[in-house]
């Protein structure tokens, strides 16, 4: 890495974590561009030379948040056991991680901050449904998906599920509907384990 790439590098982190600081703190809509940029110490020109927006900020902060969910995943997906056993824990280890880091990251005050979390939800959601799309394909290539259905239709068919599911994460109930919910996607109604 050249000098100008270790200093870009040194200012999207300092804005990074500024961001996280103050959004963990007060939430999105009451965080300004001005904010970040004085508390990372960067300009605020910077902060828009690197991320385009605050929307694209709350972005690289979920995939910041969500790196160690990624890695988990990676790792779950080489190990020695059935697909369906797979399957059934990077589905639980995306929702729970998910409910983890808001409550870890995020405080109360922070977290009724409808913005924040509508924001936050769908960027980790896309973060979810591109692991899921790496399960699917290995799926395919063990033979346990029929490989004649495209990965396209099935990753839609997963984003209307997620898109049910999305409401209930705020409840205290949701870890049991949101599991009922894929094991109805995984074995359908009549289906059995």
């Amino acid at each position: 890495m050249n000098k100008y790439e270790i200093r870009t590098r040194k200012k999207k982190d300092a804005i990074l974590k500024a961001a996280l600081t103050l959004f963990k703190e007060k939430g999105y809509t009451q965080v300004s561009i001005m904010e970040i940029a004085a508390y990372s110490g960067v300009s605020s020109v910077s902060l828009y030379n690197y991320f385009d927006s605050k929307e694209g900020l709350i972005k690289e902060c979920a995939n910041v948040l969500m790196q160690e969910t990624i890695q988990m995943a990676k790792e779950l997906l080489s190990q020695n056991i059935s697909f369906k056993e797979k399957l059934l824990q990077v589905v639980a280890l995306c929702s729970d991680k998910n409910q983890q880091l808001l409550g870890e990251y995020f405080s109360q005050e922070a977290l009724s901050d409808k913005m924040l979390i509508d924001l936050y939800n769908e960027n980790t959601n896309q973060i979810r449904m591109e692991i899921l799309h790496d399960f699917i394909e290995s799926g395919k290539e063990e033979g346990v998906i029929d490989p004649a259905i495209s990965t396209q239709t099935i990753m839609e068919y997963l984003q209307a599920i997620a898109g049910i599911h999305m409401p209930w994460e705020a409840t205290g109930d949701s870890k049991t509907k949101i599991n009922d919910l894929y094991k109805l996607v995984l074995y359908g109604l009549v289906g059995h384990k």
